[in-house]
């Protein structure tokens, strides 16, 4: 069966959270087009409806990873973790792409007000979980934090094999594909707000070896599939693995180096797009479950604009670095 190519007219029918990522990645449109769409993510839609939910004390829903009246997972609407706090709300707003300015104050306000519930530590210096420290790297970096003291940790922390495990509290020395990813998002922030360092870099550069090594899928030590979750797409993005997610970062990561894909992407990139269907979407799966402010995206089994956008432009991404017929593989040189 022929795909049709991606609908723009109804990826473009959206919040201006996506729409303005559509109109810069997928529609080609000029700056000034898609940069005016973004200026409203502040004012309009989910951007402003989480922005209004934000507590006088710079939190949201009164705490920094977990809600104030958080009580354990078997207590939380669908038997999940609620994606409330504050932690998550400022994931959102920062990967949706909205304006720091938007958030004048915050830093400080987080800086007096906002401990983990680990150990009570406060929230710039983050904790022991790698993946929360990913993320409170690149939203620092974004809302102009001082996280140097973060950015060391991945330093001080990363494991033997190129990664890093959340678990290593609890004494593992072998990498996790969800917190390697993790962690790899919050260097990559941090590295293009500040520079970075040669050491920061060496450290990013470890991180991918580490999934580029395992295709984005398989374990090193039996060659199976690492998990279920790896082929799995949903929307909102949570800490969980995907392949979806792995691509993009490489994404991210190649255009800031300007360096073309890595032909070990390969098998990840078929992945995704085997799960394009017949009109050029991508069908929601099963989010993590848990409570939210209020969806964002359409139920398990429709097609999900958000889905559709990062699929396609990861594809595009891919394709357009793809070598013309007689041309030698990438990531070999020519004779």
């Amino acid at each position: 069966m022929t795909v049709e190519p991606v609908p723009l007219d109804w990826l473009l029918d959206s919040d201006p959270a996506l729409r303005w990522q559509v109109e810069r990645d997928l529609a080609g449109a000029p700056h000034e087009v898609w940069s005016a769409t973004r200026a409203r993510i502040a004012t309009e839609g989910f951007g402003a409806r989480l922005l209004a939910l934000q507590d006088a004390d710079g939190q949201w829903a009164g705490g920094a990873y977990f809600p104030g009246d958080f009580r354990g997972p078997e207590a939380a609407d669908g038997g999940g973790q609620p994606w409330t706090a504050t932690t998550w709300a400022l994931n959102a707003l920062r990967d949706w792409g909205l304006d720091a300015g938007a958030l004048a104050g915050t830093v400080d306000l987080l800086a007096a007000n906002s401990r983990w519930e680990y150990n009570d530590l406060p929230y710039w210096g983050g904790e022991v979980d790698c993946c929360i420290n990913g993320y409170t790297l690149a939203t620092g970096a974004w809302l102009g934090a001082d996280v140097a003291g973060l950015a060391q940790w991945f330093l001080d922390h990363r494991l033997a094999d190129g990664g890093w495990n959340c678990d290593w509290v609890e004494g593992s020395t072998r990498s996790s594909f969800h917190s390697t990813l993790n962690s790899l998002r919050g260097l990559l922030r941090y590295e293009a707000a500040t520079g970075g360092s040669d050491a920061l870099r060496a450290a990013r550069r470890s991180g991918e070896a580490y999934l580029l090594e395992r295709r984005l899928l398989w374990t090193m030590s039996t060659g199976e599939l690492v998990g279920p979750w790896a082929t799995r797409f949903a929307y909102p993005f949570r800490w969980q693995y995907s392949v979806l997610r792995a691509l993009d970062y490489f994404r991210e990561a190649s255009l800031h180096d300007g360096a073309p894909p890595d032909p070990r992407l390969a098998e990840a990139i078929g992945v995704v797009r085997a799960a394009r269907q017949p009109d050029g979407t991508w069908l929601q799966g099963q989010p993590q479950p848990g409570r939210t402010w209020f969806e964002v995206d359409v139920p398990p089994g429709e097609p999900s604009r958000w889905l559709t956008l990062y699929a396609t432009r990861v594809l595009a991404w891919w394709d357009a670095a793809a070598p013309s017929p007689g041309s030698p593989p990438r990531g070999t040189a020519a004779e």
